[in-house]
C-alpha cells in the first residue's frame, strides 16, 4: 500500500533529522571521549552513522522510500519512481530536517545552537572522494534494490561505514548532509565555502552511477 504524500514527507523529515542528529552527536561524543585521538573519534562517528542508517531505512523505507538524500531523490526522479513535485518537496524537507537535526544535536550537548563551521575540507582529493563516495552509494542502492531488495538497509549501512574510512572526505555523499554540517563547528563540520564543490562532486557521482548501473542492467537484460 502506497503511503500518502504527507506520510512520505514526514518519514523523510524524521529520518533525515535523526540521521543528522546521529552524525553530529556521535562526532561530538567521539571528540569528547577520544582524548584527542582523531582515529577513535572517527571510529565512533562511523559506527553510529552506519548503524542508524540500517535502522532508519528498515523502519522508514516502507513509508517514504528512505531517501534522506537529494542525490537519491534525483535518481528516483530520473527512474520515474517519483514525480517532479514530489522530488522538490522531498529535497526541501531533507534540507530543513537536516539542519534541524544538527541543531538538535547541539542542544543535546548544551552547545550553541547556531554555529558556522571552520573545518576546511577542500582540494582535488576531497572532491574526487565525494564523487567516488556518492557513486558507490547510489550504485549500492540501485543494484541492491534490483537484486536483493530486502538487503538495502544493511548494504547502505555497511557501505557508508566502509566509505567513512576509504575516502579522504569521510564520505558525506549527500547534499543535504553537506549543507547541514556547515552550520556545526564540531568534529563533523565543513566550512560553508567548501559546500558547493562537495555538492557538485556528489551530483557528478550520482550521474555516473546512474549511467553505469543502467549499462549494467541493460547488459543483464540482453543476456536473459
Amino acid at each position: 500500500m502506497r503511503s500518502t504524500l504527507t506520510a512520505r514527507l514526514l518519514g523523510e523529515g524524521l529520518g533525515t533529522l535523526l540521521l543528522l542528529a546521529t552524525v553530529i552527536g556521535s562526532g561530538i561524543m567521539g571528540g569528547t571521549l577520544s582524548g584527542g585521538n582523531v582515529a577513535i573519534a572517527l571510529l565512533g562517528n562511523t559506527v553510529a552513522t552506519g548503524a542508524v542508517l540500517v535502522v532508519l531505512i528498515t523502519m522508514l523505507g516502507p513509508i517514504s522510500g528512505a531517501h534522506f538524500n537529494p542525490a537519491v531523490t534525483l535518481v528516483m526522479l530520473m527512474a520515474r519512481e517519483i514525480s517532479v513535485r514530489e522530488a522538490v518537496l522531498y529535497v526541501l524537507v531533507q534540507v530543513f530536517a537536516a539542519v534541524a537535526g544538527v541543531w538538535l544535536a547541539h542542544a543535546m550537548f548544551d552547545l550553541d545552537i547556531w554555529q558556522v563551521s571552520e573545518k576546511v575540507r577542500s582540494g582535488g582529493g576531497q572532491w574526487l572522494s565525494e564523487t567516488v563516495a556518492t557513486f558507490g552509494l547510489v550504485t549500492t542502492i540501485l543494484l541492491t534494490r534490483r537484486f536483493r531488495p530486502d538487503h538495502v538497509a544493511v548494504s547502505v549501512g555497511l557501505y557508508i561505514t566502509a566509505a567513512y574510512w576509504f575516502t579522504a572526505s569521510t564520505s558525506f555523499a549527500n547534499p543535504a548532509v553537506t549543507l547541514a554540517r556547515s552550520v556545526s563547528n564540531t568534529f563533523a563540520g565543513i566550512r560553508p565555502g567548501d559546500v558547493a564543490p562537495f555538492v557538485a562532486a556528489q551530483l557528478l557521482g550520482m550521474l555516473l552511477a546512474w549511467i553505469v548501473v543502467r549499462a549494467l542492467l541493460d547488459s543483464v537484460s540482453e543476456k536473459s
